[in-house]
C-alpha cells in the first residue's frame, strides 16, 4: 500500500512521514506539538503557513539588488513581472513580489515589512485566510497581496467593514501601489455612478462590503449594458474576515423600490402600551419570543372592536399586534437601537456601533418607529437582495485576514471552503491575561469595575474598558465620573469620532469606555499617537484592558484583549463577570444562588465552568442560526443565478426578440415592417427585462411569506426546510414561462413610434426611486426557533391556543 500523502508547498504532494519530519523541524522554531497533531488530522485553522518562509528567505536575498534601483527602475521591474490571468506565479515570482513589495514599502511608507508579514502575503496569494495579531500590520500585508494579484493580471477588491477603513487604506497605500505600477481606487456611500465606475476599473479597489453588495444589486437591474459599473468578480481580500464572513454572513443587503402602503402602526403601538407583562403577555427565558396570554388576547380583541384575531380575515391585524408587542418587549433603546436625528438607527451587536443603512424588515421597523413616536421611514417592495455570504461567494478567489480567524476556521471551511492558518507574531506577546473576576450580582460587578479602574488610573496607566451595550457604557462612565474619573466614551452615539478616540486610548492617564470592537482597524499605540511618551506608559505596565462581561463568543473577548500588547508592548487584560450576565441566559440553572464573599466576589470553580459553558452554548446557537438561514437562502441564491444568467443573455444579446418572435410571430412581423429591426429589438428587450425583474420581485415576496409560516409544517410532522425547498422548486419551475407569457401579452399590445414605445402606458412602470439597506434578519431567532419557543411556552403554561404565530 502506498503511504498517504499530504499537500506540500504550492500543491506538491509529500509523504506523511516527510510532513511529520517537516513539522517536527518547525517545532523547534515555535510550532507547538499539539498544533502539529491537529494539522496532521487536518483540523481547520491548522494550515502551515510557515512553509512559505523559504519564499520570504529568497525575497531577502534580492534586497540589496532592488535597493540599488531607482524608483523608475523598481516600477519597471514590477511591470516585467506582470503576467496574464490564470497563470499562477511560481516560487521565484512569489519571492520577487515580496522583495519588490518590501522595497516599495520602505521607500513610500517608511516601513519595512517583517518576514512574518511577507509570510502572510504569500499565504493570501495562495488563497488562505490568515490570522495576524492586532498591530502586526494586516493593512500593509493585504496591500502587498493585492498588488501581487494585480501583477498576475487579476482584478482585486479589498473588502472592509466600513467606508472609513476603505478610504483610509486606499489613500494610505496609494504611493506604494503607484511604485509597483498598480492602480488603486476606493468607493464609499457618497460616490456617484462615474466615481464608482472609475474606481472599479482600477487594478485594486477598496470598498466596504455593503457598498459592493449594493452595486451588485443595482447592476442586476440595469437596462443598458453601458450602465453596469462592476466588472466580473475575480479576487476578494476580506479585511476583518471573521466580522464580514461570519458575524455578518447572513445579513441580507436589499434593493427596494417605492410603493404606496397604508400605515397605521401608531394605533398598535398605543394598544400594546396598555398591556402588562405577566398579565397580558409573557416573554420566554431567552428573551427571543413574546406571546399574548388569554387575558391579553381578550383585551386586544376588545380594543380592536371585538374581532377574532385567529381567523384568516384578521391575520394581518394579528401580525401587526405581534410586531408592536415585539418592538415593545424585546427591542430596547440604547441596547438594540438608538434614536438619533429623528430616526431609528440599529446597533451592530458584533461591533457596538451604528449599523449604517441597516434596518429591520419593514413591519418591525415601522413598529419600532411607532413605539418611539417617529415618522415612518420609506417602505417598498424588495426588488432584489443578497446575503453577504453569497456576495463573497461570487468571487473566483477568496482570501482574508483577521486577528481572530482561527477561532472561526470551522465556519470558514464549512461555508466558504477556505483554509485558515496562523501567522506568528513578529515579537512575542507579553500581555498578562488575568483570570476572570466573578461577582454574584450586576451591581456588585459594576462597583468592582469602578474600583479596579480607579486603582489602575491612579498609577497613570491608560485603561480601555469594553462594555456590552451603549446603555452600559454610559452607566459605567457616569459611575466613574462620580468617582472623579473623567473617561472618554466611545459608543454608537459618537461613532463618527471613533478612529481618533481609539487611537489615543494608550495615552498616559487616559480612560476610554468603549462598546465592542469600536475603533477596530485602528492601532492603539502606547503614549501619544506619534509614539511620544511610549516608554513612560510602558514602564507603568502598558494599556490595561477591562471587560465588563463576556460576549456571546470567546472570539469577541479575544478581540478586546488584543487591543493591548501590540508588537511586544506590555499590557494586561481582565474580565469582570456576574451571575446576572446576559450570557447565562442559555443556562438559567447556573443562576442559582452561589457562595459569595462580603464584597460579592464568587470564587467557585463550578460557577466559572458554568460561565464558560454558557458561552459555548451561545456560540452553538449563533452557528445554528447561521446554518439555518443559509439553508433557506442558498436555494434562492441558486435560483437567482439562473435568472441573472438568463437576464444577461437578454441584456446583451438577441434572446428577447428571438423569444417574442416565436411567441408572437404575426405581431413581430408586422412591427418589423413598420418600426424596423433595431427599434423592435430595443422594445422587446425592455419588455422582457421588465417582466423578468417584476416576476423575480414577486418570487422573493412569495418565498418570504412561505418561509415565515413554514415552521407550522412541523405540526404535520413535516420537515420545514424540506417543505420550503419543495415549494420553492415547484414555484420556480414556472418562473421563465410566466415571465414570457406576460411579455407576450405586452408585446401584442405595444405600439412603436419614432420616439420609441411608451411602455408606461401599458403598465410597465419601474419604481420612480430605489434605495438600498441591510436587514437585521432574525432579530429574535429563526421562525422555527420562535415556533419551538412558543410551543414550549404552551407546554409550560398549559395554554391551548396553537394558532398564535411567534
Amino acid at each position: 500500500m502506498n503511504p498517504p500523502v499530504a499537500e506540500g508547498m504550492f500543491g506538491h504532494p509529500v509523504s506523511c512521514c516527510a510532513a511529520v519530519r517537516s513539522g517536527l523541524a518547525m517545532g523547534s522554531r515555535g510550532d507547538g506539538v499539539w498544533q502539529r497533531v491537529r494539522r496532521l488530522i487536518e483540523r481547520p485553522g491548522t494550515e502551515n503557513v510557515l512553509r512559505y518562509r523559504r519564499v520570504v528567505a529568497a525575497a531577502g536575498e534580492r534586497a540589496d539588488v532592488l535597493r540599488a534601483l531607482s524608483d523608475d527602475e523598481l516600477t519597471a521591474a514590477a511591470e516585467r513581472l506582470r503576467t496574464t490571468p490564470d497563470r499562477p506565479f511560481d516560487r521565484d515570482e512569489f519571492a520577487e513580489v515580496c522583495a519588490l513589495g518590501r522595497e516599495a514599502a520602505r521607500r513610500t511608507l517608511g516601513e519595512t515589512p517583517f518576514d512574518v508579514q511577507l509570510i502572510g502575503v504569500v499565504a493570501l496569494l495562495n488563497g488562505y485566510v490568515v490570522e495576524m495579531a492586532t498591530g502586526e500590520g494586516k493593512t500593509l500585508t493585504g496591500a502587498l497581496a493585492a498588488a501581487g494579484f494585480a501583477l498576475q493580471g487579476r482584478r482585486v477588491h479589498v473588502v472592509s467593514v466600513n467606508d472609513y477603513l476603505a478610504r483610509r487604506d486606499a489613500e494610505w497605500m496609494r504611493d506604494l501601489y503607484a511604485m509597483l505600477g498598480v492602480s488603486v481606487g476606493w468607493v464609499d456611500q457618497q460616490a456617484d455612478w462615474a466615481d464608482r465606475r472609475a474606481a472599479y476599473t482600477c487594478d485594486v479597489t477598496y470598498v466596504s462590503v455593503s457598498e459592493v453588495g449594493f452595486d451588485v444589486l443595482r447592476d442586476r437591474l440595469r437596462t443598458d449594458p453601458a450602465e453596469v459599473v462592476l466588472p466580473a468578480p475575480d479576487v476578494v481580500i476580506v479585511d476583518e474576515a471573521d466580522s464580514v464572513m461570519v458575524d455578518e454572513a447572513t445579513v441580507p443587503l436589499v434593493l427596494a423600490g417605492d410603493v404606496d402602503r397604508g400605515r397605521n402602526e401608531i394605533t398598535f403601538a398605543r394598544l400594546v402600551r396598555e398591556l402588562t407583562t405577566g398579565e397580558h403577555y409573557e416573554v420566554d427565558g431567552d428573551r427571543r419570543n413574546v406571546f399574548l396570554t388569554d387575558a391579553g388576547i381578550d383585551l386586544v380583541q376588545h380594543r380592536l372592536g371585538g374581532v377574532d384575531l385567529y381567523t384568516d380575515t384578521h391575520a394581518e391585524l394579528l401580525t401587526k399586534v405581534q410586531l408592536a408587542l415585539h418592538a415593545r418587549a424585546l427591542l430596547h433603546r440604547d441596547v438594540d437601537y438608538l434614536v438619533r436625528d429623528g430616526k431609528v438607527q440599529l446597533i451592530n451587536v458584533a461591533r457596538g456601533r451604528v449599523a449604517l443603512l441597516q434596518r429591520w424588515p419593514d413591519g418591525l421597523q415601522a413598529a419600532v418607529e411607532a413605539k418611539e413616536g417617529l415618522a415612518a421611514s420609506p417602505t417598498g417592495e424588495v426588488l432584489d437582495s443578497i446575503l453577504v455570504q453569497a456576495l463573497i461567494g461570487r468571487y473566483r478567489t477568496v482570501c482574508g485576514m483577521s486577528g481572530t480567524a482561527v477561532a472561526v476556521a470551522d465556519q470558514l471551511a464549512e461555508f466558504y471552503r477556505l483554509k485558515t492558518g496562523r501567522v506568528p507574531m513578529n515579537v512575542p506577546c507579553v500581555r498578562d491575561d488575568e483570570p476572570d473576576r466573578m461577582y454574584a450580582t450586576m451591581a456588585q460587578k459594576q462597583a468592582a469595575i469602578v474600583e479596579y479602574v480607579r486603582t489602575v488610573h491612579e498609577t497613570g496607566r491608560p485603561v480601555l474598558l469594553g462594555t456590552l451595550s451603549v446603555a452600559e457604557s454610559e452607566l459605567i462612565a457616569g459611575m466613574l465620573a462620580e468617582a472623579g474619573i473623567d473617561g472618554v466614551v466611545l459608543n454608537a452615539k459618537n461613532d463618527a469620532e471613533e478612529a481618533g478616540i481609539i487611537a489615543r486610548a494608550g495615552e498616559f492617564g487616559r480612560v476610554t469606555i468603549s462598546t465592542q470592537m469600536a475603533g477596530r482597524g485602528t492601532d492603539i499605540r502606547l503614549g501619544s499617537v506619534d509614539g511620544a511618551g511610549r516608554e513612560r506608559v510602558a514602564e507603568l505596565g502598558g494599556l490595561c484592558v477591562v471587560g465588563s462581561g463576556h460576549y456571546h463568543t470567546s472570539r469577541l473577548d479575544d478581540q478586546l484583549r488584543g487591543r493591548s500588547g501590540r508588537q511586544g508592548d506590555p499590557g494586561s487584560s481582565v474580565f469582570f463577570t456576574s451571575m446576572e450576565d446576559d450570557v447565562l441566559v442559555h443556562l438559567p440553572d447556573a443562576r442559582r444562588r452561589v457562595e459569595a464573599g462580603e464584597d460579592g466576589r464568587v470564587r467557585s470553580a463550578r460557577a466559572r465552568r458554568a460561565m464558560a459553558h454558557a458561552q459555548r452554548v451561545a456560540e452553538g446557537v449563533h452557528l445554528e442560526i447561521h446554518r439555518d438561514t443559509w439553508r433557506y437562502h442558498n436555494l434562492i441564491n441558486i435560483q437567482r443565478e439562473v435568472v441573472l444568467d438568463h437576464r444577461h443573455q437578454v441584456l446583451t444579446g438577441d434572446e428577447a426578440p428571438r423569444r417574442l418572435r416565436e411567441l408572437c410571430s404575426e405581431r413581430y412581423e408586422l412591427l418589423l415592417e413598420t418600426a424596423g429591426a433595431e427599434a423592435l429589438s430595443d422594445t422587446a428587450r425592455a419588455i422582457v427585462l421588465y417582466h423578468l425583474d417584476r416576476c423575480w420581485s414577486e418570487h422573493l415576496a412569495y418565498l418570504a411569506d412561505v418561509r415565515e409560516g413554514i415552521h407550522l409544517r412541523a405540526l404535520g410532522r413535516e420537515t420545514p426546510i424540506d417543505e420550503f425547498h419543495r415549494i420553492a422548486v415547484a414555484e420556480f419551475s414556472e418562473f421563465l414561462p410566466e415571465a414570457y407569457r406576460r411579455s407576450a401579452e405586452t408585446f401584442d399590445r405595444v405600439e412603436i413610434t419614432d420616439d420609441g414605445a411608451d411602455l408606461e402606458a401599458l403598465g410597465l412602470k419601474r419604481p420612480t426611486s430605489t434605495w438600498t439597506y441591510l436587514i437585521n434578519d432574525n432579530p429574535f431567532g429563526t421562525p422555527e426557533e420562535r415556533f419551538r419557543d412558543f410551543l414550549g411556552g404552551i407546554v409550560r403554561d398549559g395554554q391551548s391556543k396553537l394558532g398564535m404565530p411567534s
